[in-house]
């Protein structure tokens, strides 16, 4: 459950990049996804009619404060979001790196607790920080998005240990791979580890072909999920044969 709303679809798609208006329509049908997200500069540049394209996708609008580098710019960003797109959801991004695009945690909370306060259902883009964790659901958030690796740059799950604890520290909390994934195996291998959704951008926008490539994050995500929910066997220091010895002919 991602606050108010329970989606069929684990899969985010971000709308930056794509080739044309065109091809990115067809693989936000071709991903299955009920939650796209938009950057208000991005929407700002492109006018109204991106605004009515993104309406008429029937899905759930997730505005983002992309860009934004202090409390104040996030604040306000989030709050014009919600004029232009009637819509409480907010993905929270506050950067404090230039060149990894990490989220600032102490700007990040800040921030957090005040859209919460202010009636805001608060997506935080974070870290595997599990301290930073913590202060964000303290400050009003109900679900966490921690990066796999930094933005738009494929790497997948770059600190395997670290996602695998915050998974395990925060049960029952939703918690969703935001950034760094470039492959369907990444995507996978996250939902394998008992994460509850994949928000990506690059790796469908700038793909050869976006649409395919949607389809195959789209299979990816799901097989994932049957997978942890089926119960995944576990690893074995040594080999285990798999037809028992009892019961096997005897030969002299």
């Amino acid at each position: 459950m991602f606050y108010d709303f329970q989606p069929q679809s684990r899969f985010l798609l971000g709308t930056a990049g794509y080739p044309s208006p065109d091809v990115l329509a067809q693989a936000i049908s071709a991903s299955g996804t009920e939650i796209i997200t938009v950057s208000l500069r991005r929407e700002g540049n492109a006018g109204g009619a991106f605004r009515e394209l993104l309406k008429s996708l029937n899905t759930r609008i997730l505005p983002n404060t992309a860009g934004c580098h202090t409390v104040k710019e996030a604040v306000t960003t989030a709050q014009m979001a919600r004029e232009l797109f009637n819509t409480s959801w907010i993905k929270l991004e506050v950067i404090g790196h230039a060149d990894t695009l990490q989220p600032d945690p102490f700007a990040l909370v800040e921030a957090a607790r005040i859209l919460c306060a202010d009636g805001f259902n608060v997506f935080p883009y974070t870290t595997e920080d599990l301290i930073v964790g913590e202060k964000l659901l303290e400050a009003g958030c109900e679900l966490l998005m921690p990066w796999g690796a930094p933005i738009g740059s494929g790497q997948g799950l770059r600190n395997i240990e670290g996602l695998r604890s915050m998974r395990a520290w925060f049960k029952g909390i939703p918690l969703i791979i935001d950034a760094g994934i470039g492959a369907p195996s990444q995507a996978a291998q996250a939902m394998e580890m008992g994460f509850d959704g994949i928000l990506l951008n690059t790796a469908v926008a700038k793909a050869r072909d976006p649409v395919r490539m949607a389809g195959a994050f789209a299979s990816a995500i799901h097989a994932g999920l049957e997978a942890q929910q089926a119960g995944m066997m576990e690893r074995r220091d040594m080999a285990a044969a798999s037809t028992p010895i009892f019961g096997l002919a005897e030969f002299s």
